[in-house]
């Protein structure tokens, strides 16, 4: 097939999703949004942004669809998109690009300059603004992104100086988009040229026999370190699990200290980093030593906080970077390794002796597997009035519901195929960690973003151990999805204004919360619709809801609000009382799964454990009874901790006292359950 012809194919299936998406959220002027969310999704998956937030704004001569700022509020990205959706490939012109650029440029000097303080606190995109300038000190490098579903004929577009901000322009048009999609790797893979940064590498190259790869150890000079940042920014960082977490802490400040005080003492203060790299291209030497001349997908796995310090000194502290010299060892997966395997295991090896999450994020995942496999197989029940019935198609790396439609070869077998798999009927990863997040209680966390979401979610699943979810547990987390999904619509057309996801997150928390989530989520599994009276409850809820995201305490930022516990924690103190109808429709504890077991061994106690003994002992049988009979009502606790709650109850009882790791458990059960709305 021709790439026009693919690229049509590709412009009709944005369409085609951002039509299911806008019409899930039944606000007709969402499409544009609709498009920016979807947007900010490929650009994740292509590793060129950490997250975007949605959020637009629109006035003379400025134009902006979202932003994501760092925590440290050190980078920032700005988001334009100029949805074409016509599913035809067509062509952008250029003054229209141009135009873009120029809009949201003027919008980021306004928003530092304090545009906020013209605009109503209410209006979408106050937040936005506000935070900008609330950064604007500590902003060292901005990136514009104009987004489009057309083709566009730029090649590139200079940078440029607002103050001492570093701004880049960076056009995704249709093109673009397709190739990081279809690429395989879904990212755009990073080519460094040595000579074009200074010279070629002197390296030493060692193969070890087996291993499918070779590495090639060397020193880099810190200025050379902070041109790489500065052209591709945490893009450098992607397969390296720290680079989740921000330039902050004690051991970031000692890095810092070193580069500005004792530049001399770096190499021998600092561990130095571990790159991958394909398509090396080297002068052998023949003595065990090679030049070292270019490199592909080149990726820092480990030494992501050094990177950035270096980069944040030379930025920020005017730190001469040429006269630090930074160890790095660079593996090349050889054609007979898997880069997918190799690259994370050295990442993680590497940063074992920190305390960094090791949960893998990774779409291989069993739990997602398992979902995968569910989804295929286990038909949802037909919607009200009709004969037919689908499936939910849970899509666990991005691309598997075009890909699966692609492999129906005519029309009429496409459109079968999407009458049984409907695009609204699509489930990403990140959505399931949105909405088991929200009937978890955890508002503030969802309120963070799409990406922080899904890896607090993996985090916890990991701490879970391995769960394998099952085809009871797959039609509950559809039903919340359905509850979710339409929560969005009861919202949207509240027409408050903003705050849509904030506002939905937290109505259903509150749900979840007061109604210890006894929600028959069986009966809509079963209808694919919420009962008319819990819809007009989330109805009043979301209104509950808005009102309090909408009015943080001291002036905060809305935004920054919603993502605190505090913010939570009084929302779920609010009384508002549930109807009659809704109360009748709970469902009750006999409903619940039958438990687990769990397995102790006693062993010697130290004095801190014989201490923890004596607490949990404290803690009366009916309590841990009650405990167990809230978390079957509940389904929050694991089987386990469920089961070991009760025999709490009954070593109690007994005036018996638990052991060691009986104690350990349980006060960690009873902590969490109480932070969950255990009253006990």
């Amino acid at each position: 097939m021709a790439e026009i012809d693919d690229l049509r194919v590709y412009a009709v299936n944005i369409l085609q999703d951002v039509i299911a998406r806008a019409d899930a959220a039944e606000d007709g002027a969402l499409r544009a949004e609709a498009f920016a969310e979807l947007m900010f999704e490929h650009l994740v998956d292509a590793g060129e942004i950490d997250d975007g937030i949605p959020c637009a704004v629109e006035g003379r001569g400025i134009r902006c669809s979202g932003y994501f700022l760092s925590e440290d509020n050190d980078r920032l990205d700005l988001f334009l998109a100029i949805p074409q959706l016509d599913g035809t490939a067509s062509t952008v012109l250029k003054a229209d690009i141009d135009a873009a650029f120029r809009r949201i440029g003027t919008y980021l000097e306004k928003a530092l300059t304090g545009l906020h303080k013209e605009r109503e606190e209410a209006l979408t995109g106050y937040d936005m603004t506000r935070a900008i300038w609330e950064a604007r000190d500590d902003l060292s490098h901005v990136r514009l992104f104009v987004i489009t579903d057309g083709l566009a004929g730029i090649d590139q577009i200079e940078s440029r100086m607002v103050g001492s901000i570093e701004v880049s322009s960076h056009l995704w048009d249709l093109r673009r988009l397709h190739r990081a999609v279809s690429s395989g790797s879904n990212r755009e893979p990073i080519h460094v040229d040595f000579p074009k940064l200074g010279g070629a590498v002197r390296c030493i190259v060692a193969t070890p026999p087996g291993g499918g790869y070779r590495c090639l150890m060397t020193m880099l000079p810190g200025n050379l370190l902070v041109e790489m940042y500065r052209q591709h920014g945490p893009r450098l960082l992607e397969r390296n699990v720290r680079s989740f977490l921000q330039l902050k802490g004690k051991v970031n400040q000692g890095i810092r200290k070193t580069i500005i005080d004792e530049p001399q003492m770096f190499l021998a203060f600092n561990n130095g980093l571990s790159v991958t790299a394909s398509g090396l291209r080297i002068e052998d030497h023949g003595d065990g030593t090679a030049d070292l001349i270019a490199a592909d997908d080149f990726q820092i796995v480990n030494g992501g906080q050094t990177t950035g310090s270096i980069f944040r000194a030379w930025r920020k502290d005017k730190a001469d970077a040429s006269l630090l010299q930074v160890p790095v060892k660079i593996t090349e997966i050889l054609s007979d390794g898997d880069i997918e395997d190799i690259a994370p295991r050295i990442s993680q090896s590497a940063n074992n002796q920190n305390k960094v999450n090791m949960a893998d994020f990774s779409s291989n995942h069993p739990f997602h597997r398992k979902m995968q496999e569910l989804s295929r197989s286990i038909w949802a029940p037909p919607i009200r009035g009709m004969q037919r019935q689908s499936r939910w198609f849970y899509e666990r790396a991005r691309g598997q519901y075009h890909d699966a439609l692609a492999e129906n070869t005519t029309e009429a077998e496409r459109r079968k195929w999407e009458l049984i798999h409907p695009r609204n009927q699509l489930v990403t990863k990140t959505d399931l960690a949105k909405y088991e997040h929200s009937w978890s209680q955890l508002p503030h966390i969802v309120s963070r973003g799409g990406q922080k979401c899904y890896l607090d979610f993996m985090d916890a699943l990991d701490q879970r151990g391995a769960y394998e979810p099952d085809e009871p547990y797959f039609e509950r987390a559809i039903a919340r999805a359905i509850l979710f999904r339409q929560t969005e619509k009861i919202v949207s057309r509240q027409k408050f204004g903003g705050y849509r996801a904030n506002i939905v997150t937290y109505s259903l928390a509150w749900l979840s919360h007061h109604t210890a989530k006894r929600i028959d989520l069986e009966a809509i599994w079963s209808s694919q619709e919420l009962p008319p009276a819990l819809a007009a409850f989330l109805e009043v809820l979301s209104v509950h809801a808005h009102a309090h995201v909408t009015t943080p305490p001291g002036g905060q930022n809305v935004t920054e609000w919603c993502k605190k516990e505090a913010c939570w924690e009084a929302f779920r103190e609010r009384a508002i009382p549930i109807p009659e109808e809704v109360e009748a429709g709970l469902v009750s504890r006999d409903r619940a799964h039958v438990a687990g077991s769990s397995s102790v061994l006693e062993e010697q106690t130290s004095a801190a454990e014989s201490e923890q003994v004596d607490r949990v002992a404290a803690v009366p049988a009916q309590t841990w009874f009650d405990l167990a009979a809230w978390a079957k009502d509940t389904q929050t606790l694991q089987p386990w901790e469920r089961s070991l709650s009760f025999s709490l109850g009954r070593v109690a009882g007994s005036g018996k006292k638990p052991t060691r790791k009986q104690a350990a458990h349980g006060e960690k059960i009873i902590a969490q359950a109480r932070s969950l709305g255990f009253r006990g």
